[in-house]
């Protein structure tokens, strides 16, 4: 199993407080029962940021026109909204939200190249809450397809959650299914898609990042 490139600092630095505690305590003759236990703590917690930063290895099921889940989770929301920062208009939103025990990995959802792109510091409502969208920590990806078709990404921090990472950048391109972040310790993943997308889930489905393919978008044959 590998792990992801952001979870290692936080267990290299459990791993070597675990050597300084049951090391310090050892050292200061302290009962064998008691450097075991203040060892076995931040051991604990290195085994869960293992297991939290398992870095999965996954065959992308998307296109520029097939949409992928942008992350592993239960989809919570389909319905028709108003997207007040990019488009300013109605936009179908599909909304994946990942417990604790998901992989919390961001993928591309769609090929294509990022137009837009800002990240908004926020609250932390819990990621299951209507408002979190555009209230709590948060980075918007705009992908732009090659018939011109924008998808909008975004990854939200949830109650638990403090960080937010991306890798994108304006017009940098990304292939369907290729990384494009991490959020720490529980969060959501939103994505927007135009009217009439044809959806291929339902509320409740359980979703795999960069292989599921959530919608399909229709193709501009105008371009």
């Amino acid at each position: 199993m590998k792990i992801h490139k952001e979870g290692w600092p936080l267990i290299i630095m459990s791993l070597v407080f675990a050597l300084i505690l049951g090391g310090s305590s050892f050292y200061f003759g302290a009962p064998p029962v008691l450097y075991c236990i203040l060892a076995f703590i931040p051991v604990g917690f290195a085994i869960f940021f293992i297991c939290f930063f398992r870095n999965p290895k996954r065959t992308p099921g998307g296109s520029s026109h097939l949409v992928t889940a942008p992350a592993d989770g239960k989809v919570v929301i389909i319905q028709e909204v108003e997207e007040p920062e990019f488009f300013q208009g109605r936009r179908l939103q599909i909304s994946v939200f990942m417990s604790f025990f998901n992989v919390h990995v961001n993928w591309a959802p769609i090929s294509g190249k990022v137009s837009f792109f800002r990240y908004h510091r926020g609250s932390y409502l819990a990621a299951w809450h209507p408002k979190s969208s555009t209230r709590n920590e948060r980075t918007t990806i705009v992908f732009k397809n090659e018939d011109g078709t924008e998808v909008l990404c975004r990854q939200i921090a949830g109650l638990f959650a403090r960080r937010v990472v991306c890798y994108a950048e304006y017009d940098k391109q990304f292939k369907a299914g290729e990384q494009i972040g991490f959020i720490k310790f529980g969060s959501r993943a939103d994505v927007f898609l135009p009217l009439g997308t044809k959806v291929n889930v339902k509320v409740g489905d359980k979703v795999t990042g960069s292989e599921t393919v959530i919608a399909e978008l229709q193709k501009n044959t105008n371009n």
